[in-house]
């Protein structure tokens, strides 16, 4: 007997007694995979306003008194975060000197009240990006033991050269949490670590309502 011809043979007849176990697996590891390629895909997100690009813009952001003097140092990160971002990400932006912008707040504690198109004159900008943070917090309300940072606030653009320069010509929520995991105990972070967290995710997120950029297609499932 020619045993070239056998040689296939008993190579394909191991092959098919090999696959009720070992084709499953094979499979089984794949649809893994495949899995967890599909949960860290990125998905490109459009700019929700678009009419900062060749603008001057200056952004103030307004907190509360509980919240200026438990965080002193949460508007002037913020701040200075979010104009850096703009600016880097933004085509032919030009940003007001945050230092400048808190300077002028500083000097003007009560610019909340004014009418939102003189404050853009005085400014001299052409925009302007208004976070009113209505909430920020490192700890769940009342529980002081365990870490759960949340910043919140509402984004308001003012067009100077708009229908109406004194109404916002936009506005967005924007939230931002961190750490993304849960009952994180105090004793696992600082709290300077988690508030820095914080607010680079706020930033983040507050700064792509300007631009187009990639988020993860599944959030939930990237973390």
């Amino acid at each position: 007997m020619d045993l070239t011809v056998l040689r296939p043979l008993a190579i394909v007849t191991l092959c098919l007694a090999c696959l009720p176990l070992g084709g499953c697996w094979v499979f089984g590891v794949a649809s893994a995979v495949g899995d967890n390629i599909e949960s860290l895909k990125k998905i490109e997100v459009l700019a929700k306003y678009d009419g900062l690009e060749n603008r001057t813009v200056a952004v103030l952001l307004q907190v509360d008194m509980q919240t200026a003097y438990e965080h002193p140092t949460a508007m002037a990160n913020v701040s200075l975060n979010l104009a850096f971002t703009l600016r880097k990400n933004v085509h032919g932006v030009r940003v007001l000197d945050p230092t400048v912008a808190l300077a002028w707040q500083h000097q003007n504690p009560s610019w909340p009240a004014m009418p939102l198109g003189k404050i853009a004159q005085e400014l001299d900008v052409e925009r302007l990006v208004v976070v009113d943070l209505y909430e920020y917090r490192l700890n769940p309300p009342g529980n002081r033991w365990l870490w759960d940072g949340l910043a919140a606030a509402n984004v308001g653009i003012v067009e100077h050269d708009g229908l109406d320069p004194d109404a916002y010509a936009a506005e967005f929520n924007i939230m931002g949490k961190f750490p993304d995991v849960e009952n994180l105990g105090r004793e696992s972070a600082t709290e300077r670590s988690v508030e820095l967290g914080l607010q680079k995710v706020f930033v983040e997120k507050a700064g792509w309502l300007f631009y187009d950029h990639l988020e993860d297609k599944y959030p939930d499932r990237a973390r």
